[in-house]
């Protein structure tokens, strides 16, 4: 019987990776926390990955814009290639870095800012643009993620005042406003209700294939949904990676079987 030792099964795919794991294994200290990964994700589409509580996917999506590197005593081997260079070679700049691989995290982040302060706030940071341009970008940003017509009477004020599901959209307008190649998303909807959730999935859904999204989710329903290729994650090693569909509904490992079934847990 295959067990999680095996060779993870990996579906062919001959579109150039947008982003890359070659051999990664990452960890804090002593531990290791996710071990010889080896992942191409393909350019233009919804990457989900899946997986119980401490299987090492999100520590896996915080490397991939280097964020792992503010953790004490985190650690790297093996490589992570961004359009086929390595976001660890020598030079590498993390703010150029994380201008072309943006993050939306699990919980709302609003800066303590006006909402349309928050919108430049990365755009000013890297001089995007000039400030004659401004207003446009926060339209256009805030009209992308459908929050304009609830906000375009207070951009001046305080973004803490929306609701949950409006900051989230706020924080999801804040990334796009840099115009990243490749976007992260550390369970964006896990904090709000099922009718918010289906109108950022849908705008997430919007994005591609102008944008590469990576989705990490505890939400196998959410995964289905919006994803084109699924990972799953089980003791630190990727187990199988492979079309969402064929994941669910014809898995190759037992492990993944339980899992999304829901004899795991």
């Amino acid at each position: 019987m295959p067990t999680t030792d095996d060779p993870v099964i990996v579906e062919a795919d001959v579109r150039l990776p947008a982003m890359e794991a070659r051999d990664l294994s990452l960890g804090f200290g002593s531990a290791t926390v996710l071990g010889g990964l080896n992942l191409g994700v393909p350019r233009g589409a919804i990457t989900a990955l899946i997986g119980p509580t401490g299987s090492g996917k999100t520590t896996f999506l915080r490397s991939l814009n280097r964020m792992n590197d503010r953790v004490a005593k985190s650690w790297h081997k093996g490589e992570v290639m961004l359009e086929g260079s390595s976001i660890y070679a020598p030079g590498v700049q993390l703010m150029a870095l994380r201008r072309r691989v943006g993050m939306v995290f699990q919980r709302p982040n609003p800066f303590p800012m006006s909402i349309g302060a928050n919108i430049l706030s990365g755009v000013k940071a890297h001089r995007i643009a000039s400030k004659q341009h401004y207003r446009d970008i926060v339209e256009a940003r805030l009209k992308e993620v459908g929050l304009w017509d609830a906000v375009s009477n207070r951009l001046g004020a305080s973004p803490f005042n929306l609701s949950g599901g409006q900051q989230q959209l706020l924080c999801l307008a804040r990334a796009l406003a840099i115009g990243p190649e490749v976007l992260l998303l550390d369970e964006p909807t896990s904090s709000l209700d099922p009718v918010t959730t289906e109108n950022i999935e849908a705008m997430i859904r919007s994005l591609v294939p102008a944008l590469t999204i990576i989705i990490v989710t505890h939400n196998l329903g959410q995964a289905r949904r919006l994803s084109d290729r699924t990972a799953f994650f089980y003791q630190g090693k990727l187990v199988e990676f492979t079309g969402t569909a064929e994941l669910f509904d014809d898995p190759k490992q037992p492990e993944t079987a339980r899992y999304v079934s829901g004899r795991m847990g």
